[in-house]
């Protein structure tokens, strides 16, 4: 089922979620519902949060990126490959020197900006199983990740930005807040009762 998507300006975007156990009340349901969500949003992450659940949890499906030409053939099918469910995850170390890449936000529609973050990253995370993992990501895979993560951190990409690039896009934001712009998608908006 797809859910609506909450938009920038509402709450449970900026609180740090809670960890879940796998006895969290319709747990697979939940992740089948983001997939669904997340796929016809035409995204390559959501979390929870998103969807108005401030639990730690996110999903990813990077293949979109593995059509960009620049990456070796290796990265193109690590991406191509990789639909991950993420539950209670905790990065573990960040290495690498900072690289900018244009990010965007399925809850911050119609604005991208240059994220800087570190190429590679080290998690642990439970699966969709409750299988514990501690994995290695780089390049466009750690990026997702990082994005995500972030989302359960309670923190957006608009916040890595700098003073002068959040003034220039704060009327954006505000319209966003306020359900003034036009999306191929369902969003929930604060101050609206209903998703639209």
């Amino acid at each position: 089922m797809v859910l609506p998507i909450v938009a920038y300006g509402d709450p449970v975007l900026k609180k740090k979620a809670k960890k879940i156990d796998k006895d969290y009340p319709k747990l697979d349901e939940l992740i089948d519902n983001m997939w669904d969500t997340m796929y016809n949003a035409y995204g390559v992450g959501l979390a929870a949060p998103q969807i108005g659940l401030p639990i730690r949890l996110f999903v990813i499906d990077p293949a979109p990126f593995a059509e960009d030409e620049e990456l070796d053939d290796a990265e193109r099918e690590e991406l191509k490959n990789m639909r991950m469910v993420f539950i209670n995850p905790q990065i573990i170390e960040e290495e690498g020197e900072e690289w900018a890449f244009s990010e965007g936000c399925l809850s911050i529609p119609d604005i991208r900006e240059d994220v800087f973050r570190q190429p590679d990253i080290t998690i642990e995370y439970y699966d969709e199983n409750f299988e514990k993992h501690t994995k290695t990501f780089s390049g466009l895979a750690a990026r997702v990740i990082q994005h995500e993560y972030d989302h359960i951190e309670g923190i957006l990409f608009t916040d890595k930005l700098s003073s002068l690039k959040k003034r220039l896009i704060k009327g954006k934001l505000a319209n966003i807040s306020k359900g003034k712009i036009n999306v191929e998608y369902r969003m929930r908006f604060p101050n609206m009762k209903k998703a639209r």
